[in-house]
This record gives C-alpha cells, structure tokens and sequence, in this order.
C-alpha cells in the first residue's frame, strides 16, 4: 500500500525504516554537505513531501548520530545556501536502543519549483558559475526535472489560459493515432515555437485532456 507524506507522520519509526526508502522517505547515515542534503529537501518539496531519516544506514540498519546540533546545522545552512525559494521544514529527535535519530519532515510546496542551488565548474575550467536546477522525488532517488515538468510547476499558480484552436485540435487528432508526442514533435507538426509548444501542451495537462509522463530523460503526452 503507497502511503501520502502526511500519512507517514503517524507511521511507527521501525515500520517506516521498515519499508526502505521509498517515494517519501529517504535515509542518510549522516549528513556532512548542505549541498547534497539540500537536492533532497528541494525534490521532496517539489513532488509530494516526505522524511529524511538522519542516522539510518541504506540497508535500514540504526547507525545513530553524535550530534542533532552538528545535523540541524547543517541541514539549515542547505535551505540558506542551496535552496530557493526557501522550504519550511520541520525536524523530530528520536531516541531508539540509546541512538539518537533526527527525522527532517520536508511538506510538500505550494511554491514548487523549488530550485537546488550550487556552484558548478565552467567548461573552460577557469572558474564556476551558479547554477539552478529542480528536482522531483521519482520511486526512492531524486532525479532532475525535466524542463515540461518545470513549466508545469510555474504554471500552477496562474490561471489556465486555454483555447481550442488549430494547433490543438491538430495536437487531439495527432493523438487519436499516435501513442504519444513531445513538445519538439508538436512544435514541428505545428509550425510554432517550442515555448509556445510547451505552454500549450502544459495548459491542456491542467485542464486534465492529456497527461504528462517523463521516460527517462524525456517528457512526453498522450491523451
């Protein structure tokens, strides 16, 4: 049974390590970089919310910390730093067997897309550059969001601007005989640019006539 983040908050500590790491919950033996942290907390926010169980081995075993002072010192200087917009967590101590775990409750967001934020090395090797990307909570790994998904997540909070014309009902018939279709496919067939492509195709995934699903690196739709 697939249990929501908010479901899980009520969930016994050894069942919830018990199921392993999952689409919302995810274990770190410790935690030593904001930066990695942070792509967690951002993916977590940008999909359905979820736990970190800090002190927690990848083969569930209870490895325990030292410190919950050292941990939430980090963990806040990973939402500083590396998160934007900034994401409201809430942390627990838990004490089990005399280990110490730290549990970091990430909800998910009503501001999504949340970015991860890093300095990257430039190409030529002569300096770095700040770099932004999203990521989304896939199965029990954070994965980067594809540039469909991201536009999704910066239409939610606009209305939906929607119009049945050529170009969509072109898209509809297209689909009536074809599995699936990309933004660049559709941005072919059309005759119109990709942002327009994307845009459309995002509208009509609100307005619930087609669904978007990702394969591998790919987004694609279909009715």
């Amino acid at each position: 049974m697939s249990l929501t983040w908010s479901r899980l908050e009520n969930v016994p500590l050894l069942d919830l390590i018990g199921r392993g790491e999952t689409r919302h919950t995810e274990f770190k033996r410790l935690v030593h970089s904001p930066e990695k942290i942070a792509k967690s907390i951002v993916a977590f926010a940008n999909t359905e919310g979820g736990t970190i169980l800090i002190g927690v081995d990848d083969d569930r075993r209870i490895t325990g910390i030292h410190s919950e002072k050292e941990m939430l010192e980090v963990i806040y200087e990973a939402i500083r730093l590396h998160v934007e917009p900034r994401v409201p967590i809430e942390t627990e101590a838990v004490e089990y067997k005399k280990r110490l775990l730290l549990m970091v409750h990430v909800p998910e967001s009503s501001l999504k897309p949340h970015y991860h934020v890093a300095n990257e090395r430039e190409p030529d090797g002569r300096g770095e550059v700040r770099v932004k990307k999203v990521y989304t909570r896939e199965e029990s790994h954070n994965r980067l969001a594809t540039a469909d998904r991201v536009c999704l997540m910066e239409s939610s909070g606009t209305p939906i601007r929607l119009s049945f014309g050529p170009e969509e009902k072109m898209l509809l018939e297209y689909l009536e005989t074809h599995r699936s279709i990309t933004a660049r496919e559709f941005s072919s067939l059309a005759g119109i640019p990709l942002q327009k492509a994307m845009e459309t195709l995002v509208a009509l995934v609100r307005s619930g006539t087609v669904l978007l699903s990702t394969e591998g690196r790919q987004s694609r739709y279909r009715l």
